[in-house]
């Protein structure tokens, strides 16, 4: 019997990590190796700079294809936070995808998922995608309805309101004179 994983959205999955390396032998040949096993690497070659440019074009195919996932946990924090040993931090904040990769040595590539404390505390170290923020969606209220007695004077009962007028265009009450004089307003003598 098979059983199918279902992942909760609140529950914390494990960060990802993908590292590509660049490895030279002794004959001057070098070779190109990623931690995904599925990857189909190029055979060893005494080429360098081709392999270095596919190296480069392997790490941003694996950048794109990876979507950050909001539930994961810091990477860095499941090594001990081994890349920042010397600054401690709680690990806090959404998820980030980050690419390290130090130029002047230019043969490891390693893209992580990590949290935005230890992110910009891991030496070379470039941010490439945020998680999206996961809003919990808001509770379904039923539509509001006017409760009313069964009474022909509730004005929920009856017919539908008689069109507003606009502001001033009333007619006056009838038996009233248009204009009345104020209370107290009277001709001073």
């Amino acid at each position: 019997m098979t059983t199918a994983y279902s992942e909760s959205s609140t529950e914390r999955i494990p960060g990802r990590a993908w590292t590509i390396r660049l490895t030279g032998h002794a004959d001057r040949s070098a070779t190109v190796t990623c931690s995904t096993a599925a990857c189909r690497m190029p055979p060893r070659s005494k080429d360098l700079a081709a392999l270095r440019v596919f190296a480069a074009q392997h790490v941003a195919a694996h950048a794109k294809a990876a979507t950050v996932r909001p539930n994961a946990s810091c990477h860095c924090r499941a090594q001990r936070c081994a890349t920042h040993e010397h600054t401690r931090v709680h690990c806090a904040g959404t998820v980030v995808l980050i690419l390290r990769h130090d130029p002047t040595v230019g043969r490891v590539w390693t893209l992580e998922e990590v949290c935005e404390s230890c992110a910009p505390l891991i030496s070379n170290a470039t941010i490439l995608a945020r998680a999206a923020r996961t809003r919990a969606p808001a509770p379904r209220r039923p539509p509001r309805r006017l409760r009313c007695p069964r009474n022909p004077v509730c004005p929920a009962a009856s017919s539908p309101r008689p069109p507003l007028r606009p502001w001033g265009a009333h007619k006056p009450s009838p038996g009233r004179a248009a204009h009345q004089p104020r209370r107290g307003a009277g001709a001073l003598t």
